[in-house]
């Protein structure tokens, strides 16, 4: 129920969303998943995060005070198709973890699942740039996404908090 944020993904949300509107227009149930940062076993952000944390890298982005929103790759699947199943869920869709964490706290957690020390920080300015607007929009920004709707529904997460998610995704036999 937030407003929209500023900048190229948010816009990019807004014309996705925007180009479904003549669906509901027309009467159609449609669901608007915004998803978090997907968690899974292999690839995807932490395919690329796993080596440099496991070396002993890990570093917080700039303040660390961001929020980076999260889910395991098994409760976005399970979640939407819980929304496919459920007709009384229409509209914006949060699959985002139940326990929002801050980059800060995402890097200790990480470095704890992976036993590695995260005791670096890589500051905004040299992410900014490095990566120009992606750092300023998809690094050092943040937004606290709560999965209201889906837990208003029924939906139970398998991993609730950021430990759990990431004592699931690293173990050795995670697939």
């Amino acid at each position: 129920q937030s407003p929209a944020g500023a900048g190229f993904l948010a816009r990019l949300c807004l014309d996705w969303e925007s180009a479904a509107r003549p669906a509901v227009d027309a009467g159609t149930r449609v669901v608007f998943a915004r998803s978090g940062l997907v968690l899974a076993p292999a690839g995807g952000m932490l395919g690329r995060m796993r080596p440099i944390f496991g070396v002993g890298l890990g570093a917080r982005l700039g303040s660390g005070r961001q929020y980076m929103p999260w889910i395991t790759l098994e409760d976005e699947v399970r979640a939407l198709l819980f929304a496919l199943n459920h007709s009384d869920l229409s509209g914006p869709l949060n699959l985002t973890g139940p326990a929002p964490v801050t980059n800060s706290e995402f890097t200790e957690a990480l470095g704890r699942a992976l036993h590695r020390p995260t005791p670096l920080l890589m500051p905004g300015f040299a992410l900014r740039a490095a990566l120009g607007e992606f750092a300023s929009e998809g690094l050092l920004g943040g937004q606290r996404a709560i999965p209201a709707a889906l837990e208003d529904a029924g939906f139970e997460f398998h991993q609730r908090t950021i430990g759990e998610a990431l004592s699931y995704v690293t173990a050795p036999n995670a697939a």
